[in-house]
């Protein structure tokens, strides 16, 4: 979850690599740092905090050169701390790494005192091996490629050398690097956002590759040391999609984007001049028997609708598993099971990690990912899309309303290829989809009203949030914006297990949200929010028209969404429980788009 950019340039490097270190801010960090060759001597500067402790470092102490690494990190072995920032030195070496070393300490014994350590981190002993090797008489590139073989773990790495001046040597095991390709320079970088105001034509390495990056070469290796040829993908995005403009944080940025972001979710999916769900490559619904899906945090709680959706529209069982418990429960995955992992990055360790135990049960397997060059893309027999372009925001938000209507659009697929519904039914469902982005549209309308809300939800110190059928799993993914941004506790529940235990909690003046359209269990989801308000809860509403007539004295507060079947109001009422938090987060003054201890895309386990 760290961020790696290199730069074999032809001019000076370090203003650009700062400029990439904050492309990289939104997969979060607590350090940063960068190592130049000047005239071919190592140099390094690095910061505790925030990007801009490090340009002030930089002011008072410049380097440059016309190569270097520079390294966003997010700390597991050892605090964030000036010495456990990256880059890591020893001898002539210095190297920047995203991931984790699980045998570093066995690594480090072997040293037995004979090299001396200055970081807590698993890091540095990578350059201590390079080093030590060098100093047994190896060559920089033996060197290397004998530290890969000692290393056990995930990592993405970045490698320069003293009295090596123009070379970098990078490489990846379980952790995402792309190279991006310059006229007369080269270039490393996390992700194709890091190298987005450097270059277009990007190679992404595959599991186990590493390469040799040059000014005007990048030569690539697989695992086994064999030349390798990969892909130049030529990358559409813009920089610009990566700016704030006019809004304060990224977040709300995004939130705001979803009406566009849902459409072009929807048309991959959807044939709208004929009303039908189009057909997805390599996936024969009438060839499976269960669904399994398996992701982390916000997408989990997306599959978890979806499941309603699966089981509801398609008739096909399917089970959520979180991708971290997965493998551990050591589940039974019989024949005609479709393994479906969901991740906005299509990096997070734990998914990727249950999509190759699946595959090596022999699952026919598929991705939902928002970035078709990530690994689970790249590994799963079926990729399928987002598209909701990058999400900058930790917090998911619109990733999340384009992973509901991409899981909406394969249950209906789903249930047309299985003959649960005929193409009238289909290609009315398919409607319903359409209307989607004009209703969160209009859902952002009640930004004001919700603003003003935040003011008094933001004085709690606890919050429940519940719902019932779909709307159980919005209230978990309301409850987890509200505690990732603003840090108030917060918990979902369905609304019908309070009276087992969470009720009592509820004493007077306890912020409760609760979620509930007119559906088939509003008057259920109504019961259950009169239990609260009876304990002195303060409820606040969110229903549609019809639902605040019927409960409009019973509530402190209603959020009154647009009208909509009951299907897509899981995607529409994401819009409100998402501006919810950020206005709440903001009244107490947090760091919106990178809350602490989390980072964007969780690329260790």
């Amino acid at each position: 979850m760290c961020g790696i950019i290199g730069i074999v340039g032809k001019d000076a490097v370090t203003p650009r690599l700062v400029e990439g270190l904050k492309r990289l801010e939104y997969r979060g960090y607590d350090s940063s740092g960068i190592a130049v060759l000047d005239g071919g001597t190592l140099k390094r500067s690095r910061a505790k905090g925030k990007i801009k402790a490090l340009e002030e470092r930089l002011g008072h102490e410049p380097i440059d050169g016309h190569i270097g690494i520079a390294h966003t990190r997010w700390a597991t072995h050892g605090a964030p701390t000036i010495e456990n920032a990256h880059p890591h030195f020893a001898g002539n070496v210095g190297v920047v790494h995203n991931g984790i070393i699980e045998n570093y300490n066995a690594l480090r014994a072997q040293f037995d005192g004979k090299r001396s350590f200055s970081s807590q981190t698993d890091t540095e002993v990578i350059a201590h091996l390079v080093d030590d090797f060098m100093l047994q008489g190896l060559d920089a590139e033996a060197a290397f490629k004998a530290t890969l073989k000692k290393l056990h773990g995930a990592f993405a790495l970045g490698v320069i050398i003293d009295g090596l001046d123009g070379v970098i040597f990078a490489a990846r095991r379980g952790s995402p690097l792309a190279i991006g390709l310059g006229e007369g320079e080269n270039y490393i970088g996390s992700d194709a956002i890091a190298l987005s105001s450097l270059s277009r034509d990007i190679i992404y390495l595959e599991e186990g590759d590493w390469a040799i990056v040059t000014q005007t070469e990048v030569k690539v290796f697989d695992e086994n040391d064999a030349p390798v040829t990969r892909e130049i993908v030529h990358t559409s995005g813009s920089p610009a999609a990566a700016e704030k403009g006019n809004y304060r944080h990224y977040m709300l940025k995004e939130i705001h984007e979803q009406p566009e972001t849902i459409g072009h979710t929807f048309t991959n999916y959807l044939n709208t001049f004929d009303g039908t769900v189009t057909e997805i490559d390599g996936l024969n619904f009438n060839e499976i028997s269960r669904i399994t899906i398996i992701a982390c945090g916000t997408a989990s709680y997306a599959a978890h609708i979806g499941k309603y959706w699966i089981e509801q529209i398609a008739q096909i069982p399917c089970e959520i598993d979180i991708a971290s418990e997965f493998r551990y429960r050591k589940p039974v995955l019989g024949a005609g099971t479709l393994a479906m992992v969901v991740s906005q990055s299509g990096e997070t360790a734990d998914t990727l990690a249950a999509l190759r135990y699946c595959k090596s049960k022999g699952l026919k397997t598929a991705a939902l990912v928002n970035v078709m060059t990530s690994t689970m893309a790249r590994e799963a027999d079926i990729a399928m899309p987002i598209h909701a372009g990058p999400e900058i925001g930790v917090a998911s938000t619109k990733a999340f309303t384009a992973q509901l209507t991409a899981l909406l659009a394969l249950s209906i697929r789903a249930a047309t290829e299985l003959g649960h519904i005929d193409k009238a039914r289909e290609a009315q469902m398919c409607e319903m989809i359409t209307l989607i982005p004009r209703l969160a549209a209009n859902a952002l309308g009640l930004d004001k009203k919700i603003h003003a809300l935040s003011a008094e939800l933001s004085k709690a110190s606890s919050a429940f949030y519940l719902g019932r059928g779909p709307f159980y799993p919005l209230a978990l993914e309301g409850a987890l914006k509200l505690k990732e941004i603003s840090y108030i506790h917060a918990e979902g529940y369905a609304a019908g297990e309070l009276k087992h235990g969470p009720i009592a909690l509820i004493e007077e003046n306890t912020p409760v949200i609760v979620i509930a359209p007119t559906d088939e269990l509003f008057e259920k989801t109504i019961s259950n929010m009169q239990e609260v308000a009876s304990r002195g809860a303060r409820v606040t509403l969110i229903t549609d028209s019809k639902g605040a007539a019927f409960a409009n004295e019973m509530a402190h507060n209603l959020l009154v969404m647009p009208d909509c079947d009951p299907i897509i109001a899981p995607i529409i009422y994401s819009v409100a429980v998402q501006l919810l938090a950020y206005h709440t987060a903001v009244a107490l003054g947090t760091d919106v788009d990178q809350p602490r201890n989390l980072a964007k895309s969780v690329t260790v386990e």
